[in-house]
């Protein structure tokens, strides 16, 4: 029942139609910002190291939940304990979803992590998708969805100690299993995985483990958008969060600039004076644009 009506709540009403239309307006998505997205991964990097299992991982975590929550997203967590050489550590993924009516889904992922080296920041190496990510959910919150989107951040995508089939990707491996389990996995149309994409010297691996149709619906989106020279169709097989959910069935894809790492990757000079907005622009862009493309399939 609606309550009577007051002359004297007028102003009260319409500050509150003002306010309501602002927030909005705030609540909106808008175009990809690279420098946005920098901004994301200068802040993470503020955390410094950020191994599985340690503090900075923590607080990283709720900060990250923090911000996910602002955007609208349903946020939840995938906590487990990862088996190490190191013994027990643990790990926790955060996805935050956006709804959409289809029933089917689509997942964009990256890591959050850094490797356990001595003064290591990981600007590009867990910084970068990590500010992408984040970026992509102020982009596209407020917008109705077709199909679900989840943003996945993976925890535990570094090796303890030397990477192995068994120390490595700890995260995407139990995420992959739980979505089996619960039939997430068959609901989805693609999954994208992004890793170490801010470089200056931009350049996608034709990552070869990836699924052949996702791959190519990928990079003729690139092309389409005039991007061709930063999706060179020429590369190799990588290991990387996207493997255990290819072994799953899901249609998976690797986004990785690992050619262009030069001396910096996983040494301390991995710091953001290495990245580029224009990189993260330029691929943000194309995911969208896929994601569009994606969203258009049955």
């Amino acid at each position: 029942m609606r309550p009577p009506f007051k002359p004297n709540s007028i102003a009260a009403i319409l500050c509150g139609l003002a306010c309501a239309g602002q927030l909005s307006a705030q609540a909106k998505g808008h175009e990809f910002s690279g420098e946005a997205a920098m901004g994301y991964t200068s802040k993470a990097v503020a955390f410094g190291p950020r191994p599985s299992g340690t503090p900075e991982n923590a607080k990283l975590r709720a900060w990250l939940r923090q911000q996910l929550a602002t955007r609208g997203a349903e946020v939840t967590t995938d906590k487990f304990t990862a088996q190490t050489p190191v013994g027990p550590i643990q790990m926790e993924n955060i996805i935050a979803k956006f709804p959409g009516k289809s029933g089917k889904a689509i997942a964009i992922t990256g890591h959050f992590d850094t490797k356990r080296l001595d003064k290591f920041v990981g600007a590009n190496d867990g910084g970068s998708s990590t500010g992408f990510l984040l970026e992509l959910a102020a982009t596209v919150q407020g917008h109705p969805r077709v199909d679900d989107l989840y943003l996945v951040f993976f925890d535990g995508e570094e090796a303890v100690k030397d990477w192995t089939d068994t120390d490595s990707i700890y995260g995407s491996k139990h995420l992959a299993a739980a979505w089996t389990a619960d039939g997430t996995n068959r609901r989805l149309k693609a999954l994208i995985n992004v890793d170490m994409i801010g470089d200056r010297n931009f350049s996608i691996v034709w990552e070869t483990n990836s699924a052949a149709s996702l791959r190519k619906f990928v990079w003729d989106t690139a092309d389409a958008l005039g991007y061709s020279k930063f999706f060179p169709r020429d590369g190799g097989n990588i290991a990387d969060d996207h493997i255990p959910f290819v072994n799953a069935g899901v249609r998976a894809l690797d986004l990785i600039d690992f050619q262009s790492q030069g001396s910096f990757w996983h040494t301390p000079q991995d710091t953001m004076d290495k990245l580029s907005a224009n990189s993260f622009k330029i691929l943000g862009t194309v995911v969208l644009k896929v994601i569009e493309g994606l969203e258009s399939q049955k």
